[in-house]
């Protein structure tokens, strides 16, 4: 049980009074939102999209653009959950050295919270290889229906993946959109499997979890790379950490957990603002 009154509640909210958390969210935070979890319980198995792919060959440029353009259709109307307003509510209370997150759907910058470092980076932000000229999502998209008029519409019923995009099977004669200003390659400003996340980006998370003086992560089974090597930066200042995800995680039965909660972040983390909002 996670409700405020539950004994776990009651040690998350001990540690957060202890002074402020860093916190350390993964695609579990946003399940609640329509998005799907690459790993969660039911998830039909997915390879994420390599960086040479995309880069190499035109046919998985086709995939992804079909996808983010009949996902865009799908998920236009997702908003921050309960979960996100929680963490930007923490924020507010002075209770949080910031927000590290896996996730590169904005939800947390649009649930108003201020420092955040999006590791894998943004998918509202598209820019050209050549010259790093930028685009949003929306602009981009809106020159694919020129070039594929009814293509979305007709495609509509395709199922949303773990990224936001959808699973398109026809797409071999889409037209992939290319930068206005140079003619160049479009990308979306994301990590993909096979890059590094930027520097000034792991700078920043580093910044907020040395800040801080416990870790707590949310929706995350730790099964990347990145956000574990933060995970072993608290463990080296000896700070108190925090797991709250359905599932197991990579810290589970660590000796240096020192609180598991099994449940939904949404559902936790308004139970922990309920809770501090009482000063119970």
């Amino acid at each position: 049980m996670t409700g405020s009154a539950s004994p776990e509640i009651a040690a998350l909210a001990e540690m957060v009074r202890g002074g402020p958390v860093a916190m350390l969210t993964g695609a579990g935070i946003s399940t609640d939102s329509g998005i799907p979890d690459y790993r969660g319980a039911g998830t039909p198995p997915r390879t994420a999209m390599r960086i040479d792919q995309f880069m190499d060959d035109a046919h998985y440029r086709r995939r992804f653009w079909a996808g983010a353009r009949v996902g865009a259709l799908r998920t236009q109307h997702i908003e921050p959950n309960a979960g996100h307003l929680a963490i930007a509510q923490l924020e507010r209370l002075g209770a949080l050295s910031g927000v590290v997150t896996q996730n590169v759907d904005g939800l947390h910058a649009r649930a108003g919270t201020a420092n955040l470092a999006e590791l894998h980076g943004n998918g509202a932000v598209i820019r050209c290889v050549p010259h790093d000229h930028r685009f949003t999502r929306t602009e981009v998209l809106g020159w694919f229906d020129l070039a594929n008029p009814g293509f979305a519409e007709t495609h509509a019923d395709a199922a949303i993946t773990p990224d936001g995009d959808a699973a398109v099977r026809e797409f071999d004669q889409v037209t992939v959109p290319v930068c206005p200003a140079c003619g160049g390659m479009l990308r979306p400003n994301v990590v993909y499997f096979g890059e590094h996340v930027p520097r000034d980006v792991f700078a920043h998370a580093e910044r907020i979890v040395e800040a801080a003086r416990a870790l707590v992560i949310a929706g995350s089974s730790l099964a990347v790379n990145t956000p574990v090597r933060l995970v072993h930066r608290a463990q080296q200042r000896g700070l108190p950490i925090a797991v709250i995800n359905r599932g197991p995680t990579a810290l589970d039965e660590k000796p240096s957990l020192t609180l598991r909660i099994e449940g939904g972040a949404t559902e936790t983390l308004t139970a922990l603002v309920e809770r501090l909002a009482r000063g119970a």
